[in-house]
């Protein structure tokens, strides 16, 4: 069980600012200190901000990826990146993204990336978290191999979605791996699509993937996963069903599953109780699809409606996805009702406040 009751936490991405945003489409007029100096400058926002709102657990917002998952793309050999998507005009959906062709074995010699952004976000917090009453919990974010073998055409080497997510499997658990080894404590390993194509699939294949995934660290840091329906230009894609997951999912070797509900109206609440027997729960109180910022009030209650589910040591609290498509003026209020809502009902049962 968590240190922290009622924890409040997020899911890994953050908006960028509108400066990063239009460097990111003209990075050839900067040099590698500029670009550094880029990076470093949004990551100090986003943790800002997130620390500004009282969270109990940070991630550095992500600012180095497109999307949640893109940029890891550019770290594996073998394949050669998309050309132009399927469908470029009308309104946005998942059909807009291209896919990489398949050219050789997939390797990634250098890593996938998300230790330098660990050590970047370690760097960059350690004078900012000395400063607060307790503790703040550093958090990094990977894609799991299912959600990113969505991205790659299938070849005469990986003849299907499978073929390459066990090829993806063993470079997602050594950057897992590398992780842990650079003092991570607290990874989400992100696999939507596992949510999202669970009515077609039969789950404990999922679960059997992903404890190979995660079979080396599991036991050495708080481990979570987070299960949503897909939220590209906050479109979902996929029936919204946690039903057809469970309860094969409460197989899945990590500490905390969090599970999308707000947007949702808290449908399949219940199925928090079951969950909770097993392992903790982070549940998604915040829209992040929605432009209607969440009051403390509604907070409030819906931390209350889950006290009806599970108990209070097993519950955190977080947006129900990540917050890249949500533009930073909703973000940071969004967050900031968030966490004084649920230290409202923290005060109402007497749990000490982070």
């Amino acid at each position: 069980m968590k240190e922290q009751p009622l924890r409040t936490t997020v899911i890994g991405s953050y908006p960028f600012p509108g400066w990063l945003e239009f460097a990111a489409q003209h990075l050839d007029k900067f040099g590698e200190s500029d670009r550094t100096e880029l990076i470093d400058d949004a990551v100090s926002i986003a943790m800002k901000d997130q620390l500004d709102a009282g969270l109990d657990v940070i991630t550095d917002g992500e600012q180095t990826r497109l999307d949640f998952n893109l940029s890891f793309y550019g770290f594996i050999e073998g394949i050669e990146l998309e050309g132009a998507p399927p469908r470029r005009f009308g309104p946005p959906a998942h059909d807009q993204r291209g896919k990489h062709k398949v050219t050789g074995e997939l390797r990634a010699p250098r890593g996938l990336g998300a230790v330098d952004d660990f050590d970047r976000l370690k760097h960059l917090a350690s004078s900012a978290i000395s400063h607060l009453p307790s503790a703040v919990t550093l958090k990094a974010s990977v894609p799991g191999p299912y959600t990113l073998s969505g991205r790659l055409l299938p070849s005469a080497q990986y003849p299907d979605r499978w073929a390459l997510t066990e090829a993806l499997l063993p470079l997602v658990r050594a950057e897992l791996e590398a992780l842990v080894e650079a003092g991570c404590r607290e990874i989400t390993v992100d696999e939507p699509s596992m949510s999202c194509y669970a009515h077609l699939q039969d789950p404990r294949r999922f679960v059997d993937l992903f404890n190979r995934t995660v079979e080396s660290v599991a036991g050495k840091c708080h481990l979570s996963t987070h299960l949503c329906f897909g939220n590209y230009k906050a479109r979902a894609i996929g029936p919204r069903r946690y039903a057809p997951m469970f309860p094969a999912f409460l197989d899945l070797k990590v500490d905390e599953i969090h599970v999308e509900m707000a947007s949702r109206e808290f449908a399949e609440l219940e199925l928090i109780s079951e969950i909770t027997k097993r392992k903790d729960v982070a549940v998604g109180i915040i829209d992040v699809k929605s432009y209607y910022v969440e009051t403390p009030d509604d907070v409030s209650e819906r931390v209350r409606r889950c006290l009806k589910h599970a108990p209070a040591d097993r519950l955190s609290f977080a947006p129900d996805c990540g917050l890249s498509q949500t533009a930073r003026w909703a973000a940071k209020q969004k967050l900031k009702n968030m966490v004084e809502g649920v230290k409202r009902v923290r005060k109402e049962l007497k749990i000490g406040s982070a």
